[in-house]
């Protein structure tokens, strides 16, 4: 907790020597000199203190420029110019926090971050002998590198008619969910998305 600027003129104050040069009274030359020093001191103290609240994104202000340039962002996948001050330091402590993966619970919680808690993951597997049971689905070889994302829902955004000249009145599917997935996903593979179920 910062101290005042009272609180450092009284230390300036008894750091002096004893005697009638130095006077003592609040409205003297002396202290007043003092109490300008003071608050000078008080505001290079809450200018720390303020400084430990950026030391964690989530309570960021004036470093969350900082913390984007150090985590990446924005990137291809967040909508830039358009974010607030929430969203912004939610998104550097969600690059801090995330671990990685390639299992498909690992998709499935991104899925969920974006809002799609049902979403589930279909992997497709190359036609193998002696693996095959009637009713599954096959593909060729290639199919075993292709896996599809369901999402529960069709996400429609609609428009104004307001809006510039060229925009769409609907717009399906969520793009910034797809940028993120296919930025994450193995490079080996490629992800289908599917809407509204399988």
């Amino acid at each position: 907790m910062a101290m005042s600027p009272d609180d450092y003129r009284e230390s300036l104050s008894a750091l002096l020597p004893q005697g009638l040069a130095w006077p003592r009274e609040p409205e003297s030359v002396l202290q007043r000199v003092l109490g300008s020093f003071g608050a000078g001191l008080a505001q290079v103290d809450a200018h720390g203190d303020a400084l430990l609240a950026e030391s964690w994104p989530r309570s960021s202000y004036a470093l969350l420029a900082d913390w984007e340039r150090v985590t990446g962002l924005p990137d291809e996948c967040s909508v830039q110019g358009g974010q607030t001050l929430e969203a912004r330091r939610n998104a550097v402590a969600a690059k801090l926090a995330a671990r990685g993966g390639q299992s498909p619970a690992y998709f499935i919680g991104i899925a969920a971050q974006y809002g799609h808690v049902d979403a589930t993951i279909t992997e497709f597997r190359a036609r193998r002998y002696g693996r095959a049971r009637n009713g599954q689905r096959f593909g060729g070889w290639g199919w075993q590198y292709v896996w599809q994302l369901n999402l529960p829902a069709q996400t429609v955004e609609q428009r104004n008619s307001n809006d510039p000249f060229g925009e769409h009145y609907q717009v399906w599917g969520d793009s910034p969910l797809e940028c993120v997935i296919n930025k994450l996903k193995p490079a080996h593979t490629r992800v289908f998305f599917t809407y509204g179920g399988v």
